[in-house]
């Protein structure tokens, strides 16, 4: 199973070709879950694929990483400016743009997810807000505030959400946000208990 939760990163009907990002979080945590139940191998390959399906990130990068071997920048960005759909390791996104607000940037993203994943009302998901390294919790907790704001307005509820470094690029500053669509057997996925090194949840 591939992962290929990132919208900017390939039209919606070539999802194969897609990159996989930050919604790695909800996928692996749903591959864990069938595997720590004793499912079958194609019952877990099968929920690990629909997790992938149900899941919708975007990012956005204010500035570039160092690679060690390198300890140079990976691209070059202005300080007033931010590039909209960059991947993790710097791959391009699909616009560079001026530098605005935490909540038109997270609107910007999040107008890009709702709009492929098309959810109705009365809809679940869990939600990540995700620094891409630098960016500090009280700039996510604003992000994750106005995504609050407007999953309410348009009747969809949170079920779960974490905010924090989960699927960083070395010391870039930015953020990603995703989207977990849920149904029965996906929250039943999320919900079971993990304890590892880096996550613990149930």
């Amino acid at each position: 199973v591939l992962s290929t939760d990132d919208v900017a990163s390939a039209p919606r009907d070539q999802r194969h070709k897609r990159r996989g990002v930050a919604g790695n979080f909800f996928i692996f945590k749903a591959a864990g879950a069938a595997c720590d139940r004793m499912l079958s191998f194609d019952e877990c390959e099968r929920i690990a694929g629909k997790a992938n399906d149900h899941t919708f990130t975007m990012g956005v990068a204010l500035s570039p990483c160092s690679l060690p071997q390198t300890r140079r920048p990976n691209f070059e960005i202005g300080p007033d400016e931010m590039e909209i759909g960059m991947g993790i390791h710097g791959e391009p996104g699909i616009a560079r743009e001026k530098l605005k607000t935490a909540d038109e940037i997270t609107n910007e993203m999040l107008d890009r997810i709702l709009d492929e994943m098309a959810p109705a009302r009365g809809d679940k998901v869990a939600v990540l807000v995700n620094s891409l390294g630098s960016t500090p919790l009280m700039e996510l907790y604003i992000m994750n505030r106005r995504v609050k704001q407007r999953l309410d307005e348009i009747g969809v509820s949170i079920h779960a959400s974490w905010v924090g470094n989960y699927c960083t690029s070395l010391e870039m500053a930015g953020a990603s946000i995703t989207l977990h669509r849920l149904d029965g057997e996906l929250q039943t996925m999320l919900d079971h208990p993990c304890d590892c090194a880096m996550f613990r949840a149930g």
